[in-house]
């Protein structure tokens, strides 16, 4: 091994343990109680602009959705505004899904709430006719081309899979730099960030928590793993608009606009 970079089973562990040091953020509070309240009300979604059209593009109705890495599971729950069945949702942490059971009672849904670890998933799963993954998963994953086989793995024949997330240019750049917009990172970096701060979406500094590893991916490795894990690529569309923290909106509506997210569509063959 590199120095400083840890085994897959080290940095799985370690960002479960993160995780769920944050998650008590996340789960009280005025923020909480409105998610919950929004939750049992009809058509629930907290879908941005930009990933509703992408979903509403698609026929989902009556279609069975995993979500891989699917936190609280607000997400998977709001694919039901579409017509999709959320039927599983899969994550690390238990503090997180714990949040999710709150919310899929309050949503008066039943979908499945899997802890594990996404490569150490049961070998009994189920196929599934629509495959979600969101902001920041991938970055999470040490091992990509691995992670999407067993993503295809979950995948029915014609299933479809929407990939929402940050660009990996937008990586290149520290927000809360003396210079944020110089390049702070290399794109073609491959050695994790090792972070020690607390996780929160609201953009507030909440101290420091336990160890966990970010790992950048390009475009092209993301691509690539994805064909090769036997999935054809329907649409990659770049957007000038962060899904990150209130904190990366600084690279927004310049003359000079960086790539900031991506929304990738592609379908296992039947």
């Amino acid at each position: 091994m590199m120095k400083d970079v840890p085994s897959l089973l080290e940095a799985t562990q370690a960002n479960k343990a993160a995780w769920e040091a944050s998650a008590p953020l996340h789960g009280t509070g005025a923020g909480w109680e409105a998610l919950l309240k929004a939750a049992s009300e009809p058509g629930f979604s907290t879908f941005d602009t930009c990933l509703a059209q992408t979903l509403g593009a698609l026929d989902l109705s009556g279609k069975r959705a995993v979500q891989i890495g699917c936190n609280n599971g607000r997400e998977l729950l709001s694919l039901a505004s579409f017509g999709a069945v959320p039927a599983v949702g899969i994550d690390h942490s238990g503090a997180f899904l714990a949040q999710a059971r709150l919310l899929s009672e309050a949503a008066k849904l039943t979908p499945e709430w899997i802890e594990a670890n996404v490569y150490e998933l049961p070998s009994d799963m189920r196929r599934f006719d629509f495959a979600l993954i969101t902001i920041g998963v991938l970055n999470w994953m040490p091992d990509l081309a691995r992670f999407f086989e067993i993503v295809a793995g979950l995948m029915a024949p014609g299933a479809q899979l929407v990939i929402y997330e940050t660009h990996p240019v937008m990586e290149m750049f520290d927000p809360v730099a003396e210079q944020p917009h110089e390049p702070a990172f290399s794109y073609f970096q491959q050695v994790p960030h090792r972070q020690d701060e607390m996780f929160s979406y609201d953009g507030q500094d909440h101290g420091t928590g336990t160890t966990s590893y970010w790992f950048p991916h390009a475009l092209g490795e993301i691509v690539t793993s994805c064909i090769r894990a036997g999935l054809h690529i329907e649409r990659l569309t770049e957007h000038g608009h962060s899904n990150r923290e209130p904190e990366y909106d600084l690279y927004e509506g310049r003359a000079a606009q960086i790539p900031m997210s991506y929304t990738l569509v592609a379908r296992r063959a039947g």
